[in-house]
């Protein structure tokens, strides 16, 4: 595979770290992006001691000077952007009549400005290149789901955008598809198993029952998906919306 540079935000730990090693492993130099700059570094650290380039920038993907900020440097440390990797996200999960105007925006800034945002900065390089690829990251919440109607809404526009930039950037040699998740081991759902009272063990054991193939996923499992869609092989795939989730959704 021909070696090139990848972002990946929300690249500090789980689905987006993995991304992140993944993408490593498979020759390209990849910008960890996330808010979280320390744990963006640990996860960079991680890609060199294997043998990788990887930069570190701790930004906040729902601020335009900064995203603009950052890929101007990914660009001058890196090498230009032509793989981009939209993960960021936060969780405000709540019923309708409890959900304030702040959890409604938090998460529509973070998921869909943000991917919004790093698309149009990433994509002036990818179609100077005649190259690209970008990947966002949807969940099988854009079916619906109880007490997040913010972060289903989020999720199902990431897949509307993803359409929209197929068609809009697919002449200039740039693909876009989307990975929608399944309930994947992560500190999220940890987050969320300790929000609703539940041991994590448990909540995990719950997951699995509902799982046909009778596991929870990884985020490895998720960065096999992403990397295929960021791959040479890929070129006539665009537009898609694949879920990961051990059995059939959509």
């Amino acid at each position: 595979m021909t070696g090139r540079t990848a972002i990946v935000t929300g690249a500090a730990r789980g689905i987006g770290a993995a991304t992140a090693r993944r993408l490593a492993a498979d020759g390209h130099a990849v910008a960890v992006l996330d808010l979280l700059e320390d744990q963006a570094q640990a996860t960079a650290a991680a890609i060199a001691a294997d043998g990788g380039r990887s930069l570190a920038i701790g930004v906040d993907v729902a601020d335009e000077a900064a995203v603009a900020a950052a890929a101007d440097r990914v660009a001058a440390e890196l090498g230009a952007p032509t793989i981009l990797v939209n993960n960021a996200g936060i969780l405000r999960d709540n019923l309708l009549f409890k959900m304030s105007a702040a959890d409604w925006d938090a998460v529509m800034g973070v998921h869909l400005r943000g991917a919004f945002l790093m698309s149009r900065a990433a994509q002036a390089h990818m179609v100077e290149a005649k190259w690209g690829r970008i990947v966002n990251l949807s969940s099988t919440s854009a079916l619906g789901n109880r007490g997040q109607a913010n972060y289903a809404a989020a999720k199902a526009g990431m897949q509307g955008l993803t359409k929209t930039l197929a068609f809009e950037l697919g002449r200039f040699g740039v693909t876009a598809n989307a990975v929608a998740p399944g309930f994947i081991e992560t500190e999220m759902t940890r987050a969320t198993a300790e929000r609703v009272g539940v041991p994590f063990e448990d909540f995990l054991a719950a997951a699995a029952k509902e799982t046909p193939v009778g596991r929870v996923g990884r985020p490895e499992d998720i960065a096999a998906a992403v990397a295929f869609f960021c791959s040479e092989e890929a070129g006539f795939v665009s537009g898609q919306v694949l879920y990961v989730a051990g059995g059939p959704k959509a």
